[in-house]
């Protein structure tokens, strides 16, 4: 395998402090993703740069013009502190005509706008949820087409930013409050979806132009009380403590109906080129209890910790964690 100099592009403030060497350090939370792909880099032979980024491109021009490296390993989520403008750094990337991991600009637009890619889905006949979008500093309008339950979420965060229970409307008035309260939390556009009663599904792919899709993960409640619905909120996404105590867990999906895993295959690489995806991504389904496939959300450059779904469901395909981080690296250079 040839060694590789490899930009690893960054967040400032997640740039992992240089005496971080072990999982019991308290800060490892914090920067994890981050840690564990520039140890995998370095193990695989590879000589990397760490590179923080906010609002300014200075840091990656001056790194590539004065390092010349092979390759960025592209970790950011966003740029300037706002999740829709990560793909301004990647057509700089290409601008620059320098190889970079994950997804390209065109990607990345359509899929993390939630309503725009729901759209295009939707247009090829993929089952998505009915939703509407509210943005920010307009008012809210009545409407008697509203169907609800419905689920408020951000238009554009990622990570379940802003998803708690209360995201949870039945009507106008919890709609409203929380349509609000999303505004004043993110300063961006709200979205309010349909909510989908059933099985919540997670479905990892890998590649350019030959996808593969990686064994289903599903989000499973045991212990959940009446009054507690069974949905991806930030604790549970992000609180271990809180999955333990209501014995939420991320699994293997099991039992599924029989050609059920075959039908999200297909779906999944259809939704992966309608979007123009690339390098890595990962979709949220739900299966409705009258067995539908409803696409919930496209993620592309999803985390890739070593203990995150994506990791856990390449392993389960014999894609050891070492491999996936090189796997990724040479899609990039063949994009």
């Amino acid at each position: 395998m040839k060694r590789l100099r490899v930009v690893l592009l960054v967040h400032y403030s997640l740039m992992p402090p240089e005496d971080l060497d072990n999982y019991e350090d308290p800060r490892m939370d914090t920067y994890i993703t981050e840690f564990d792909v520039l140890t995998t880099l370095e193990e695989l032979g590879h000589e990397v740069k760490l590179v923080g980024m906010y609002d300014d491109l200075a840091p990656i021009r001056n790194a590539i013009e004065e390092w010349q490296p092979d390759i960025v390993f592209n970790l950011l989520e966003e740029f300037a502190g706002n999740p829709a403008f990560d793909y301004y750094v990647v057509s700089y990337l290409e601008m620059m005509n320098v190889p970079y991991t994950g997804c390209n600009p065109r990607g990345l637009l359509l899929a993390r706008d939630k309503a725009l890619s729901k759209k295009l889905l939707s247009y090829h006949h993929i089952n998505v949820p009915d939703f509407t979008v509210f943005p920010r500093d307009r008012s809210l309008r009545k409407s008697r087409r509203r169907q609800y339950p419905m689920i408020v979420k951000s238009l554009m965060e990622e990570g379940s930013v802003g998803i708690a229970q209360a995201s949870y409307v039945e009507n106008d008035q919890q709609l409203e409050e929380r349509v609000a309260l999303i505004h004043e939390k993110t300063q961006g556009d709200a979205i309010a979806e349909q909510y989908i009663d059933g099985r919540e599904l997670y479905v990892a792919v890998l590649g350019n132009i030959k996808l593969t899709v990686f064994p289903i993960r599903e989000l499973t409640f045991r212990n959940t009380v009446n009054g507690i619905q069974r949905m991806a909120t930030y604790k549970v996404k992000w609180d271990y403590k809180y999955r333990d105590r209501w014995g939420i867990d991320y699994q293997y999906a099991r039992n599924l109906p029989n050609g059920t895993a075959e039908r999200i295959t297909r779906l999944c690489k259809c939704a992966y080129k309608i979007l123009d995806l690339n390098g890595y991504a990962r979709f949220d389904l739900r299966l409705g209890k009258d067995g539908k496939i409803y696409m919930i959300e496209a993620n592309p450059n999803p985390a890739i910790a070593h203990n995150d779904e994506y990791s856990f469901a390449a392993d389960k395909a014999g894609l050891d964690y070492h491999s996936l981080i090189q796997r990724i690296i040479n899609l990039g250079l063949r994009a």
